[in-house]
Parts: structure tokens; sequence; C-alpha cells
């Protein structure tokens, strides 16, 4: 790469401090960018060492104002502006093209313009692809299953019969999608197999992290709203819906037909319980419990879950009990000899 602070600017659309023909060649982290290359610092500890940076320019928030002598391009948001400019770096570029004589391609399959199908990839009967859509090695897509334009498909990615994917959606490697849900019913003596017979829906802007299962519904659908981003390792039960926008971290598990608002946030290994309903804008802190039902906006700790606040004055009491038993039994002794008196 090698473009002026100013070319950079148009795309981050910020506030040049210095001069705008600087030349920049690449992209580095804050502590080991050169003289040619560009960086961000977004939070304090990083904007109060600036002076440690060797970057020929730096990405900052719109306050800062500490004079200093290297190129600055302000903006609003400097992560984004910054991952903005890593894309321009480093585009997204197919490693194959066309299908491979060594895909598998069933009956009345329809293809879009531009598709790629990687070695080993199965397309079961009466699939639908959209356009620029790149499908992996030893992907399998199941019968009947449609997806939108410009969606990426890693390699050993399974989308199961019916299941609806649309525009814009990365699916990253070893990812299941629209396995039988969790269904059984006891008949005394063993457990019965209740029929799964709904789909998954998988809206626009979706990415899927590595290894997730979403499970389809036992009837109509899991419905994976516009934008949700999840981590890798998380588990999606039957008749979920997440909200637009929401983000799953790691190791997070729905259980069956709980429903998630919007810009909600579930952190790492977060348990969420069957069929209740976490509101839009909350937050759930890593390995809590989510056992009942939760308020727009709340941020939530623990097991069973409470609000967040509460959750670290009981954190700090917790090392304590040991102490805090032993003194309260000796409290006990004292006025128990007290009494006898």
């Amino acid at each position: 790469m090698e473009i002026s602070l100013a070319g950079l600017n148009q795309l981050v659309k910020g506030e040049i401090i210095g001069d705008p023909e600087k030349m920049i060649h690449g992209i580095a982290p804050f502590d080991a960018a050169t003289p040619h290359e560009i960086t961000f610092a977004d939070s304090p500890k990083m904007l109060n060492r600036f002076s440690d940076t060797r970057a020929g320019a730096v990405i900052v928030p719109l306050h800062f104002n500490q004079g200093v002598s290297t190129h600055l391009i302000k903006s609003a948001n400097p992560r984004l502006a910054f991952a903005r400019i890593m894309r321009l770096c480093f585009p997204p570029a197919r490693s194959f093209h066309g299908i491979s004589l060594h895909a598998m391609i069933g009956r009345n399959v329809s293809l879009g313009a531009d598709v790629a199908v990687g070695p080993a990839a199965v397309l079961q009967n009466n699939v639908t692809i959209g356009s620029r859509v790149t499908i992996h090695p030893h992907v399998v897509i199941g019968d009947g299953v449609r997806i939108g334009d410009d969606v990426e498909i890693f390699p050993h990615v399974t989308i199961l019969e019916r299941c609806e994917i649309g525009s814009r959606v990365i699916i990253q490697p070893g990812t299941v999608i629209g396995s039988d849900g969790f269904g059984f019913v006891h008949d005394g003596e063993k457990h019965y197999k209740i029929p799964q017979t709904g789909i998954v829906q998988i809206d626009d802007d979706v990415e899927i992290g590595a290894c997730c299962t979403i499970d389809r519904a036992t009837f109509g659908k899991t419905w994976i709203k516009q934008g949700v981003k999840t981590d890798s390792h998380v588990h999606i039960a039957h008749n979920v819906v997440v909200g637009e926008n929401t983000l799953i971290v790691g190791q997070v598990g729905i259980a069956g037909s709980a429903t998630i608002g919007k810009n909600v946030i579930l952190a790492g290994q977060a348990g969420v319980a069957g069929h209740i309903t976490i509101g839009d804008g909350v937050t759930v802190g890593p390995q809590a419990g989510v056992t009942r039902s939760v308020a727009s906006g709340s941020v939530v700790s623990g097991t069973p879950e409470m609000p967040h606040r509460l959750w670290l004055r009981i954190s700090q009491i917790i090392p304590k009990l040991p102490e805090l038993k032993k003194r309260i039994a000796d409290l006990e002794k004292r006025l128990d000899a007290l009494l006898k008196t």
C-alpha cells in the first residue's frame, strides 16, 4: 500500500492534523508501527503513552488535543476507522474460482453469477444459491436450502435441509446449521424423539463463528435476525429468536424457545434458560446463568442473574465467607455462654 493521509481520510471521514500529503505504506500495532505506517490509539492507556509510538500517523479520538509532532487523523471512532483502513490493505480475496470438478451438484440446483464451489463440496437437490457466493471445500448444503448473495461458507460447514441464509452472511469452519433440536418426551420407560420439522432462518449481514450449532425449530423457525455476530462454540437451540445486531461471545448456550432482543451482548460462557425473554440492549456478564426474563437495558451478572452492581458486591464477600463463618460460630459460643450465666 502507498497512499496519502488525504486518501485515507476520504475513507474514514476524519480530520487531518499535519501534512495531508504524508505518504503511508502500511498499518501496524501501536507499539510496532514505523514512521511509514499508520496505527490507532483510542484508550486512555494508549493515549497516555502516545510519545512511545514511532508511527508516521495515528488515528485518535476527536477530544485528543495533546501537542504532538506526529501526523493525526481525528475520528469519532478510531477503532472503526482503523478497521476500514485494514480492509483497504487486506481486501477479501477468493482462493479459488468456478465450480470444482470434484464438487457434487444435485438435481435442480440454481447457481447465481460468479459462484465458486470448492472440491468435495456437496450441494444436494433443489438448492438455490445467489450471486458471488463462495462455498469452500467439504461444505454440505442440504436439500432445498436457499442462500442469498455475497455469502462465504468456510470448510466443513453443514447447512441441512430447507434452511434459509440471507445475503452477505459469513459462516466460519465447522458450524452446523439445521441440526435437530433437543426434543424428547418420556414414555415411562425411555425417551421418545419429537420430530423437528422446522427450519433455521439466518437474515442478512450475519456472521456465525467456527464450530457453532444452530438447531432447527420443532415447528416454524429458529431465527437469527439481521446483523447478529456470534463467536465460536456457540449453541442456539430450537425455536430461539435472536434480535438484530446482537453479539454472542464464545461458549454461550441459549436454550429452546428463548427470545433475545436486539443490540444484546451475551458475554462468554453465559447460559440462557428456555422460554424466557431478554429485552433490547441487555448486557449479560461472563458465565452468568439467566434463569428468568430480563428487562430491556439491564446489565446482569452471576448465577442466578442479578444486577451487575449487586453481583460485584457479592463477589467481594464470597472470599471472606470462611472467615465470617468462623467469627459467627465464635459469637454463637460466646452468646451461649452468656445465656447460661
